[in-house]
């Protein structure tokens, strides 16, 4: 218990409230109201000025109670959770107590801090179409924005009786940019004449001009300039068939003037990435996930531009080391809202919990629309809204099941927004894990699943026809700190360690962001490249001696090493071995270091330095004879003595072999022609036409 007011509201008692469950687990002191908007305002006045945290049971009313709260300075201690459409407008309003306590305790968890970028648009517009439905448009903006009219490949368009706007004729080649920044290659570029008639007539066209503006209104109906075109900021298209569609995004560039902040969603810790090493590329999970375009390779890592990436989550889910952090929230937040949601809702006295993910654009509507015109949500069904579906990682469902879930549901639309590849694979990866450590339904039923529905009745079939997995006998209730990757080992950890029926080994398919490396340690030199190649310092030496370690649960498999090492003597094995993780560093190869000659100063590896002096040994002049013994003996020395050594000894620089002369030209033309000239000419006709003695041999050079 805390010193948090938590009101729960009944909405004027069109749904019960259960102040037995609901008290002990709500995350604070409970008072119950009717109309708490209304008739009992007062007392959320009285509880805001009272200086403690308050949640409130309703968004609905948020504006007021937030308007109330401004007053008496306490905006910043007040919480709106949404227990009516969520809990209590449902079939299952009676059993829904539990919920509602878990519900009343997650909106507690404070609410990410995201950092904002500044996108500035002065309010250049290009409209870029085809015929006169782009004249037009440009005219409707030409008194709000500094407008230019691009035509691709016009037929006859009516020139205007006033040029109050620039029009010209090309077609966009490639852009690149965002709202305040885009830039344009254009073919096809040329102007118009001003003695068009009766159809604008255009002059000697060029190609390869370039445009900047800082917006783009689309009318061509032609290929959309970008990918994932529609969370392009400052990019707007429309079918030039669709009036409608025209008028919406005309409406909307006539806006976009001024100053726009858009929140930083990924956090970038380029330290920690494994996508290159010493120009050896490794891992490129995020660069083939994302939609907009906005990772590129840096380097050794990525960057992400702030400016162009719409948030989608993707490459913060598949990112094998935390690099790529989703900022809202980070992965512990929601891993610590999904605790405080699943702890309360057992606390008080519920069973069998399944977490519902949504979003708030389309999975909120829709689960309103339920509650509205259906029978609500199952009372054991948690619905947990997120910035967007496909920022949830593998990391998410085994906290979940560690907690004491037996299922999780992820609510899409039936066409995403988003590419749900990323999605898919997570939810592969943690069916996975959960069937091999018991926490499956019944014949296999997978645990995890995607709901796509557009329509609240298919939402509630597909709710009501989901299987449910095995429980965790004894859920866990740790608390999640640190960043994407620690969280995750530590809730794998966790989920194995309540599982149904623990296995301590799981095999995993390629790509997993988990695994071990297999050694083919005959044929390994201890060179170490691997080690200054993997960033997650999984593999690691020894100062003290020649020795390489390994350890597994620090493995992303981005194949780094694999790729570094010079002997091909490294493999990946996908794979979480529970045991391997517990254990300290194994040793995967040592040796006897190689000691100097002359002061015993150890250095290298004996197996090398032995390699190298049979390859020489008696193989290269250098190395023959008395004097390529002590050559080899230099070979035996520390970097140190091997320098005074070389300084000091008296080596016959002309004891090597004579090279061979340089060949020219000329000596390769003269061995051709040298045949024929040295034939044997006895019995050769003499010029007479006779035959006639044998002509001398001609001088050679």
């Amino acid at each position: 218990m805390t010193d948090r007011i938590v009101f729960a509201c009944s909405c004027e008692k069109t749904m019960p409230l259960d102040e037995a469950a609901i008290a002990p687990a709500c995350g604070g002191t409970l008072r119950t109201a009717d109309q708490l908007c209304g008739l009992e305002l007062d007392r959320f006045r009285d509880a805001a000025a009272s200086g403690a945290p308050v949640t409130v049971s309703c968004t609905l009313q948020a504006p007021l109670f937030e308007e109330v709260a401004a007053e008496l300075g306490a905006d910043q201690r007040i919480a709106y959770v949404n227990i009516r459409e969520n809990a209590g407008w449902s079939a299952d309003a009676r059993r829904a107590g539990p919920k509602m306590a878990g519900l009343l305790a997650a909106a507690a968890e404070p609410p990410p801090q995201a950092t904002m970028v500044s996108l500035e648009s002065e309010g250049v517009a290009l409209v870029y179409g085809r015929d006169e439905s782009a004249v037009e448009a440009a005219r409707r903006l030409a008194d709000h924005l500094d407008v230019t009219v691009l035509l691709a490949r016009p037929g006859e368009v009516a020139p205007p009786l006033r040029y109050e706007f620039p029009i010209f004729r090309g077609v966009i080649r490639n852009a690149k940019g965002r709202l305040g920044a885009f830039e344009l290659k254009v073919d096809d570029y040329a102007q118009p004449a001003p003695s068009s008639r009766d159809h604008l007539v255009f002059g000697a066209p060029r190609d390869g001009a370039t445009s900047h503006c800082d917006l783009i209104l689309d009318l061509s109906g032609q290929t959309p300039l970008f990918p994932a075109h529609e969370v392009r900021a400052g990019y707007l298209r429309a079918d030039p068939r669709d009036p409608a569609a025209v008028e919406r995004v005309v409406a909307e560039a006539s806006h976009l003037v001024g100053t726009f902040d858009k929140p930083r969603y990924v956090d970038l810790d380029a330290g920690i990435c494994a996508h290159s090493r010493s120009r050896i590329t490794g891992c490129t999970r995020c660069l083939d996930v994302c939609p907009t375009g906005a990772i590129s390779p840096a380097g050794e890592s990525v960057a992400i531009d702030p400016y162009v990436c719409a948030g989608c989550g993707n490459c913060a889910s598949v990112c094998p080391t935390g690099a790529a952090g989703y900022a809202l929230p980070p992965a512990d937040a929601l891993m610590r809202r999904v605790r405080a949601l699943l702890l309360a809702y057992r606390a008080a006295g519920g069973e069998q919990p399944v977490v519902l993910f949504h979003d708030g654009d389309h999975g909120e509507p829709l689960i309103h629309a339920l509650a509205r015109y259906g029978e609500g949500l199952p009372a054991e069904v948690l619905p947990v809204e997120v910035n967007e579906i496909t920022q949830i990682g593998p990391e998410q469902f085994a906290a979940l099941f560690a907690y004491g879930a037996v299922g999780a549901h992820v609510l899409t639309r039936a066409r995403p927004r988003h590419d749900l590849d990323s999605l898919l694979r997570g939810i592969a990866l943690a069916n996975t894990l959960a069937l091999a450590q018991g926490y499956g339904g019944p014949e296999g039923t997978l645990p995890v699943s995607i709901i796509s529905a557009d329509d609240p009745d298919h939402l509630a079939e597909a709710l009501a026809s989901a299987e449910r997995g095995a429980p965790a006998p004894d859920p866990a209730t740790f608390m999640p700190f640190g960043g994407k990757r620690e969280t995750f080992r530590f809730a794998l950890r966790q989920m194995h360690a309540v599982a149904p029926a623990p296995v301590a080994f799981v095999p995993l398919e390629p790509g997993a962001p988990f695994g071990g490396l297999e050694f083919r340690t005959e044929a390994c030199t201890l060179c170490l490249a691997c080690v200054g190649a993997c960033p997650t310092q999984a593999l690691s030496d020894n100062q003290d001696r020649p020795q390489l370690t390994f350890k597994e649960d620090l493995c992303v498999q981005c194949g780094l090493c694999a790729a570094t090492c010079p002997e091909n003597v490294i493999s990946l094995k996908p794979q979480i071995d529970f045991d391997a993780w517990a254990a300290p560093r194994r040793a995967v190869k040592e040796e006897e270091p190689f000691e100097c000659v002359v002061c015993a100063k150890p250095f290298g590896t004996r197996s090398t330095i032995e390699r190298v002096i049979e390859k020489l040994h008696g193989r290269h002049w250098m190395f023959a004879g008395a004097e390529g013994e002590r050559r080899i003996r230099i070979l035996k020395m520390c970097d140190d003595c091997r320098v005074e050594a070389a300084l000091n000894e008296e080596f016959d620089p002309h004891s090597a072999p004579q090279r061979p002369p340089t060949r020219t030209t000329e000596d390769y033309l003269r061995e051709r022609s040298a045949p024929a000239m040295e034939a044997p000419l006895n019995g050769a006709l003499s010029p007479s036409g006779g035959t006639g003695p044998a002509l001398p041999d001609p001088p050679r050079s």
